[in-house]
């Protein structure tokens, strides 16, 4: 028994940061809660803080500030002091551990990443990279293939695909990003290089959908159509060439407009509701 006492002793105290809190659990076990338990709780976390520090510098270089996942490591510390209890007989920083840990990967988890990513999704992202690396270490003198990473990595080759998909994921690319050499000729950005929506193309599909009702009008209607919206004419002098009043032009020009409007509409509507064929 002494010698299992003494092993694990050891083994919380193998970094200069655990400090010997005993005392304080025990104390913290027996209080209600109130400003007394508070301040108590607060030195407690205080204590292990450079524990929880060394945690997350582990997780440095992976796209967060140091200053964040330190913070993120006090929160999972926090929540392991305010659960731990010495009277299961588990020393406190192999109890803490995980729990920093945890919180850390969480949060890599559920916020860093620009745009969502299932979690399965992240996991074969994390495993591809691993596998590129230790092949880079093997002196792979060249990008490994899509099989080479599969085989390393247990992986099929489509979850290799999904996973090389999302190794760009992490972090969104700024429009402004600079994708050529600067200060040379080719020198540009992400947005140069991104299409603009063309608003013309509304007016080819309206003049697309209206083409058929307007062959089905009137002659006399189509031509107050025509010279109101395509010659720019005004319903005076449309009233004029064809002979007839303004306020005839304008009763002729809404009634084919009605007519117009209805049935493209009606025509939508019926496209919307057909049935989609089944595939052969």
């Amino acid at each position: 028994m002494s010698t299992t006492v003494g092993r694990t002793e050891r083994a919380r105290r193998r970094h200069d940061d655990a400090p010997d809190t005993t005392a304080d659990f025990g104390r913290l076990a027996g209080l209600p809660a109130g400003p007394e338990r508070e301040t108590l709780l607060e030195s407690v976390v205080e204590a292990w803080l450079p524990m929880a520090h060394r945690l997350a510098r582990r997780f440095r270089n992976r796209g967060e500030t140091l200053e964040d996942l330190e913070q993120v490591a006090a929160m999972g510390l926090l929540k392991a002091v305010g659960h731990y209890d010495p009277e299961r007989g588990v020393p406190f920083e192999p109890y803490a551990i995980p729990t920093i840990v945890g919180e850390i990967k969480r949060h890599f988890r559920d916020h860093t990443w620009d745009i969502h990513v299932p979690r399965r999704v992240q996991e074969l992202r994390n495993k591809v990279r691993t596998a590129i690396r230790e092949l880079a270490v093997a002196d792979l003198d060249r990008y490994p293939t899509i099989g080479e990473i599969a085989e390393h990595a247990q992986m099929s080759n489509e979850d290799v695909l999904t996973g090389m998909e999302a190794i760009d994921s992490f972090r969104a690319l700024s429009l402004d990003a600079q994708l050529g050499r600067p200060g040379q000729d080719d020198d540009y950005s992400l947005a140069d290089i991104l299409g603009q929506s063309e608003g013309r193309y509304d007016a080819v599909i309206a003049r697309e959908s209206v083409k058929p009702a307007l062959a089905g009008l009137p002659e006399r209607e189509k031509r107050i159509l025509h010279l109101r919206f395509f010659q720019d004419m005004t319903q005076s002098r449309i009233g004029e060439e064809l002979g007839i009043s303004q306020m005839h032009v304008s009763r002729l020009a809404s009634h084919a407009c009605k007519k117009v409007r209805e049935q493209v509409e009606a025509e939508a509507t019926e496209a919307a509701d057909a049935p989609v064929p089944a595939a052969a």
